[in-house]
């Protein structure tokens, strides 16, 4: 690395007069010399070297060092009594180091400056200690920066910093403020088990190669928006007591926050992850999200186990990836799937609103607990809690499967390409308020089904309900005629995956809201209704046999007490004799209607004869026998009616068991 002097102008400070090369010296004069400490002669700079006194303040500003000179210096600057070098405030603005610079050891008491400073080799702060403030500001480094075991009382700004080679900053305790802003390190940067009390920024920082902070501790905020990390950055076992930002930052590799703890959650807003992102064993306080972070090449995604959000929203995973997350709360509104996903759930409360799924993708409730390190990892307030989904408004289902998790609580309306939703395992919805209930004042039972959240928001407004869910604050509420054709669709849906059994339910849900709805035609409304008396839509057998039942216990009667005439009419024959020919006609006379009081008339025999004429009648379609005209009336529509409710309860059954 040459080294060239920051700016042409003249510096702040008594410039040294040497000359070489068309070039003036900017190292601050040595008091009473006119040159700095590298040209004042061997024999001035001995004395004035030796005048110096252990902790003795230094104001070397612009001066061009050689590893000789400095280890002069240092050495004129060490304790006796502990053999460590000891410099009071010490100001190496825009120094200049042709070679490496060793400060290992060197106690610094005051303030100390490297601010602008050029290295033409590394610069090695290995067990230095800091009581102040060290300022590396706009320095350059040709090769390595290491402050291994370092001590520092004050903080650290490293703004602008540009080091060709690596960054070693570990094992140690900043007390104040350490300020990474706009840093560039062409090689690895290591922060491991560093102590940070104050707030730490990493803000534009770029880091080359792979960055370690593995084991450190922040106890204050941590930024690094804009940060670029170009290979693996490490945190495992680091802890972030409070917030920590990676808004906009390029992380290039895989991230690994392995055993890391977040007191206050962690932010990726707008990141950009261009490998795996590993989490396992952590200990998370508050929120994590990912809110428009893009993930180029992440196949991996967690296990994230916390009782929180995790905000996915408006994130775009460009390849195949699984997501595993036992927390609280998942949002994944208008997140953009480019390749296809697993997302394994425990716990979650997950909303897919408006998400754009060009490729297929799972969510699938997990019954057993994720494990790292051989441990299960656990989130004892939500134990007992499934995996929900909340919402798929406004997403396309097309390539959406959902395996067992609880729609209970979903929104439908909206959803694009709902009949193309594959609904596996046991995906439990809403169930209309058990047992007996009332509207106003009159009784009601409801039927058994599985039914939308939004039907229940949509009853639960009407006068009297009673039962039904109420819709959370700020959700609409769709009337009839938005909900039928998602009935329709859950149905084409469940059919298409031959569960014909499932379908009926969403069959019977459409056909309630069809006829339910205030802008059908009267007819329409109508004959839904009496359909749905009939049977329940051709799905409740029970109903439809009891109609029959109750057709044939009333034909009977009926039968029993105007349809039988009071006697079977015997035929009269009779007839004329012409000479030798003799002419026979033979009459049945016309039924009698039956006389006697209503009593008399419900007899066994007449019972017996009832029945076998109904009997006959609905099933062979003929009875034989003689009817009154009020028989042949009635005869006539149990031949419609009671075939009719056979029918539709033979239907019903079959709805329920065909595959």
């Amino acid at each position: 690395m040459t080294i060239t002097s920051p700016s042409s102008e003249a510096p702040d400070w008594p410039q040294c007069a040497h000359e070489a090369d068309g070039r003036r010296c900017r190292g601050r004069l040595v008091e009473p010399y006119a040159a700095c400490l590298a040209h004042i002669g061997v024999d001035r700079r001995a004395g004035h070297l030796a005048g110096l006194e252990p902790g003795a303040g230094l104001d070397l500003r612009g001066t061009p060092f050689t590893r000789d000179l400095l280890t002069e210096l240092l050495a004129a600057l060490t304790d006796p009594a502990t053999g460590r070098h000891r410099l009071g405030p010490a100001d190496f603005e825009e120094a200049e180091f042709s070679g490496d610079a060793q400060f290992a050891r060197v106690d610094f008491t005051g303030d100390v400056s490297f601010d602008g400073a050029a290295f033409g080799g590394g610069a090695y702060f290995t067990g230095a200690r800091f009581e102040a403030d060290l300022g590396f500001v706009g320095a350059t480094v040709a090769r390595n920066v290491w402050l291994d075991g370092v001590e520092c009382g004050g903080g650290v700004c490293f703004n602008k910093t540009r080091i060709d080679g690596e960054l070693r900053l570990e094992t140690g305790t900043i007390a104040k403020s350490a300020v990474f802003r706009g840093l560039v390190v062409g090689g690895d940067a290591t922060f491991s088990g560093i102590e940070f009390i104050e707030p730490a920024v990493f803000m534009e920082t770029e880091i080359n190669g792979t960055a370690w902070f593995d084991g450190a501790l922040f106890r204050g905020d941590v930024r690094f928006e804009g940060a670029r990390i170009a290979g693996k950055a490490w945190f495992d076992g680091a802890e972030f007591h409070h917030d920590v930002r990676f808004d906009s930052a390029t992380l290039g590799e895989d991230v690994s926050f392995n055993g890391t703890r977040f007191v206050e959650g962690a932010a990726f807003p707008g990141a950009t992850i261009g490998g795996d992102v590993e989490f396992g064993g952590n200990e998370i306080g508050g929120d994590v999200t990912f809110r428009k972070a893009t993930f180029q090449r992440t196949t991996v995604l967690g296990p994230l186990v916390f009782p929180r959000l995790l905000d996915l929203s408006d994130a775009e995973f460009q390849s195949a990836v699984t997501i595993e997350a036992a927390v609280g709360t998942l949002h994944c509104r208008r997140t953009r799937w480019g390749s296809t996903a697993a997302l394994r759930l425990r716990h979650a409360e997950v909303d897919v609103s408006d998400a754009v799924l060009q490729f297929p993708v799972s969510i699938a409730g997990r019954s057993r607990p994720f494990v790292a390190d051989g441990r299960e990892l656990e989130v004892p307030e939500l134990s007992d809690t499934p995996v929900r989904v909340t919402s798929l408004r406004g997403a396309d289902a097309a390539h959406l499967v959902l395996i067992d998790v609880d729609l209970t609580d979903c929104q439908f309306v909206e959803t694009v390409h709902l009949d193309q939703l594959r609904l596996d395992g046991r995906c439990p919805l809403a169930s209309p308020p058990p047992g007996l209930r009332r509207i106003g004042l009159r009784p009601v039972r409801w039927t058994r089904r599985r039914t939308l959240a939004e039907e229940h928001h949509w009853r639960a407004g009407q006068q009297g309900a009673d039962g039904w869910m109420h819709a959370p604050d700020g959700t609409d509420v769709w009337g009839p005629a938005a909900l039928a054709p998602v009935y329709r669709q859950l149905r084409k849906a469940l059919e298409d995956g031959k569960d014909e059994p499932g379908a009926a339910d969403f069959y019977y849900g459409e056909m309630e809201m069809r006829r339910l709805d205030p802008e059908s035609s009267a007819g329409e409304r109508t004959l839904l209704a009496l359909y749905w008396a009939a049977s329940g839509y051709g799905l409740r057998a029970t109903r439809a046999l009891g109609w029959l039942l109750l057709a044939v216990v009333a034909t009977v009667l009926a039968m029993m007490l105007w349809g039988l005439p009071q006697d079977d009419p015997e035929p009269v024959s009779t007839g004329t004799v012409t000479g030798g020919r003799v002419t026979m006609t033979t009459d049945k006379p016309d039924p009698v209607n039956p006389r006697g009081s209503y009593g008399s008339r419900l007899s066994s025999e007449r019972f017996e004869k009832s029945l076998r004429v109904v009997i006959n009648s609905v099933v062979f379609r003929s009875s034989g026998q003689e009817l009154t005209t009020a028989g042949t009336y009635v005869e006539m529509a149990s031949r419609v009616a009671e075939p009719a409710l056979l029918g539709l309860a033979v239907l019903a059954v079959r709805s329920r068991v065909k595959r």
